[in-house]
C-alpha cells in the first residue's frame, strides 16, 4: 500500500547542533531540519553544512528526514537545494510555494543534479495565493518527475497575511485547511496541519489535533518535542478502527466476494472504497507498530 505514517512532523532548527543530535531519540514520524525561518541570515551557510552532515551521518532510524530549504528567490535557496540533494534526505520541504511553477522549478534543479529518486518534495502552503492555487500546485503530482508527495500548512503565516484572528476554534483557518485538503486528496497527496504555538498547553494541542483528524489531516507539524506523543496518539488509527478494517479485508478476501462491489459485514453495507480505506488503515497501523518497536 502507498503511504506511510506522518502523524507528527517536528521542526528542528538547523543551526542547533544539539537539537539535531537529540532528534535521534524523539519518536516523531518525521523530522524537519529547518534552514529557513529558524535560522538567522548570518548563520544560513553554517546551518546548511551542519544539517547536511547530520543527514549524511544518519542515525535517525525509521523517521522520515526532511530538510526545509530557503526559497529559490533568496540568496541561499538554490545552494540549499543542491546541498540537500547531495545529503539525500527522504524529502525536501519547499517554502513559500505560491504556484505550480515553484514545485516544477525545484524538481528541475533536482533533475539537473541527478538527485536520488527517493528524494521527494513537500510544499509549504503558507500564503493566500497558495490557497487560491492549491489545486494547480497539487496537480503537479500527476507527473512523477515533480516528486510532490505532501502539502504542509503554514497557518501562522496565513493568519498574519490574512489579518485573521488566531482563536482556539480556528474559525478563520478551517476553510483554508479544507480547501487545501481537498486539493491534496484529489491528487493523492498527504497533508499536514500547521503548528500549535503554545507547547505548554497539552489540552489545547489535543483538541486541535482531534479537529484536524476529523477534518482529514494525516498529521500535524510541531514546534516542541513534548508535543510529539499526544499528536502520535491522536493521529494513530484506534484499535477499533484497525479491527474493523481487518474484518472488511477478510470479508472481501472470501472467494464468494472476490468480484463483488458491495458486501455486508456485521450488518453494514461495505463497498470497494471501504476496502481500499481499510487496507490503508491496516498498513499505517502496521508501520506504526514497526517504528515503535524499533525505537524501543
Amino acid at each position: 500500500m502507498e503511504g506511510r505514517p506522518r502523524r507528527s512532523a517536528l521542526y528542528m532548527p538547523g543551526s542547533n547542533e544539539r537539537a539535531l543530535e537529540k532528534a535521534k531519540s524523539i519518536p516523531a514520524d518525521a523530522l524537519i531540519f529547518d534552514l529557513e525561518d529558524a535560522v538567522a541570515p548570518d548563520a544560513k551557510t553554517r546551518a546548511r553544512d551542519q544539517v547536511c552532515d547530520a543527514v549524511k551521518a544518519g542515525g535517525y532510524g525509521g523517521r522520515e528526514v526532511v530538510i526545509r530549504v530557503n526559497g529559490l528567490e533568496t540568496p541561499w535557496g538554490t545552494g540549499d537545494l543542491i546541498a540537500a540533494c547531495d545529503a539525500a534526505p527522504d524529502a525536501i520541504l519547499v517554502p513559500k510555494v505560491v504556484h505550480s511553477g515553484d514545485i516544477i522549478s525545484a524538481s528541475k534543479i533536482l533533475q539537473s543534479v541527478n538527485a536520488p529518486k527517493k528524494i521527494r518534495l513537500w510544499a509549504m502552503m503558507e500564503t493566500p495565493m497558495a490557497i487560491l492555487n492549491a489545486r494547480t500546485i497539487a496537480a503537479t503530482a500527476v507527473y512523477d518527475e515533480n516528486r510532490l508527495t505532501c502539502l504542509v500548512m503554514g497557518t501562522n503565516d496565513l493568519i498574519k497575511e490574512s489579518r485573521a484572528r488566531a482563536l482556539h476554534d480556528r474559525f478563520a483557518v478551517v476553510p483554508w485547511l479544507a480547501m487545501t485538503l481537498v486539493a491534496a486528496r484529489a491528487y493523492k497527496l498527504d497533508i499536514l496541519d500547521g503548528v500549535y504555538n503554545d507547547f505548554r498547553d497539552e489540552e489545547g494541542l489535543r483538541e486541535e489535533c482531534e479537529r484536524g483528524r476529523i477534518l482529514g489531516m494525516d498529521g500535524k507539524t510541531l514546534i516542541h518535542p513534548s508535543q510529539v506523543i499526544p499528536c502520535n496518539e491522536i493521529f494513530s488509527p484506534t484499535q477499533e478502527e484497525v479491527d474493523w478494517s481487518r474484518k472488511i479485508i477478510d470479508a472481501f478476501g472470501e472467494p464468494e466476494n472476490e468480484h463483488k462491489g458491495v458486501i455486508v459485514v456485521d450488518g453494514h453495507m461495505v463497498e470497494r472504497l471501504h476496502f481500499a480505506m481499510a487496507q490503508r488503515t491496516v498498513a499505517i497501523a502496521e508501520q506504526i507498530h514497526e517504528m515503535e518497536t524499533a525505537c524501543g
